[in-house]
């Protein structure tokens, strides 16, 4: 019997989420709810199986992790893309990767609860209402009218420029390889620079990949030229932004808040300041976690499995440049 570990299954649901029990007289099944952070304690949790499901981009897979795991035959990812996969290794140790499809409104709610959250001070009026603190002690901002800046005009980052603009929200957006073109089709202004949305911008939102190109675009110089009022929110990948600059852009009020839900070390250390600091409203990377993408997760995982089983195609990953440079822009 072949044996098959889910890691990272936070909430301990994804057993019951699709019908293992089509695989159940073939291969075994278990899950881990924690986070195997050392790649010591990851191989030698799962040095034995076979066949591993896994979360995109939360565990590296590189070339000296897979070498280690002398059993593994199948590694399903959630998503179509998982930059922290070295493919190439894979292909050459006779490791088949495939993915899952996801959906991407999940993200792009989240992007728009933390803006909202941190706009009408929720979780602040929240917390003194709870403990019968001061009624109304604060002040909120307003949407409409303002400046929403989007690095990144994907699949997320047009969804929130459509949310954006029902607010009425003047909307403008900004990467490496946007178009005029293509953001007129999406109804927004292309900024001319990057610096030009940053300084604009009331909110700023990053909806971009982790590559080479985007691991560190927004450091310090790049915060300073933020709004004072102005609130960054990342929901996209940690590295993105410069960690600690950004801590000390927070610490320094230098930015009205920043809205994170992607972190450099996952879980979050008890002792980091974004756990602490009063102008942060954190999540705990819970972007793709809503009942609709995880029964499509984990439903598709299993398709793959059986087609594994019966030598049928599996669903093949979408290669990107990242996957080539995995171990240099994962925090991981």
């Amino acid at each position: 019997m072949l044996k098959c570990t889910i890691l990272d299954d936070y909430q301990k649901v994804a057993t019951s989420i699709g019908k293992w029990s089509l695989i159940e007289p073939h291969v075994k099944v278990q899950s881990f709810q924690h986070h195997f952070s050392n790649e010591d304690d990851l191989v030698n949790a799962v040095v034995d199986q076979d066949i591993l499901v896994i979360m995109r981009e939360r565990t590296l897979f590189n070339a000296k992790v897979l070498s280690r795991l002398p059993n593994l035959k199948l590694l399903v990812t959630s998503g179509m893309r998982n930059a922290a996969i070295d493919l190439e290794y894979a292909k050459k140790q006779g490791i088949t990767v495939c993915g899952t499809n996801n959906l991407s409104e999940p993200a792009a709610e989240l992007a728009w609860a933390l803006m909202l959250g941190m706009a009408r001070n929720i979780p602040q009026e929240n917390l003194a209402l709870r403990t019968n603190g001061l009624w109304q002690n604060s002040i909120g901002t307003g949407l409409n009218n303002k400046q929403l800046g989007i690095l990144g005009l994907g699949k997320i980052g047009t969804q929130v420029a459509k949310v954006g603009k029902a607010f009425g929200m003047n909307v403008m957006a900004w990467s490496q390889n946007l178009t005029e073109e293509l953001a007129s089709s999406c109804g927004v202004s292309l900024a001319p620079s990057k610096a030009f949305l940053l300084e604009n911008s009331d909110f700023v939102t990053i909806h971009l990949l982790l590559s080479e190109r985007t691991k560190n675009l927004i450091q310090a110089t790049d915060i300073a030229r933020m709004r004072s009022s102005a609130y960054l929110i990342n929901t996209s990948r940690a590295p993105i932004v410069n960690e600690s600059d950004l801590v000390q852009a927070l610490k320094d009020k230098r930015i009205a808040g920043a809205g994170l839900d992607v972190f450099d070390v996952e879980p979050l250390p008890m002792e980091h300041p974004f756990r602490t600091l009063p102008n942060v409203l954190a999540t705990p990377h819970i972007g793709y976690v809503t009942t609709e993408n995880y029964k499509i997760y984990f439903e598709q995982a299993i398709e793959n499995i059986i087609a594994f089983l019966n030598n049928n195609p599996v669903r093949t990953l979408t290669t990107t440049d990242a996957q080539t440079i995995a171990p240099n822009v994962f925090n991981i």
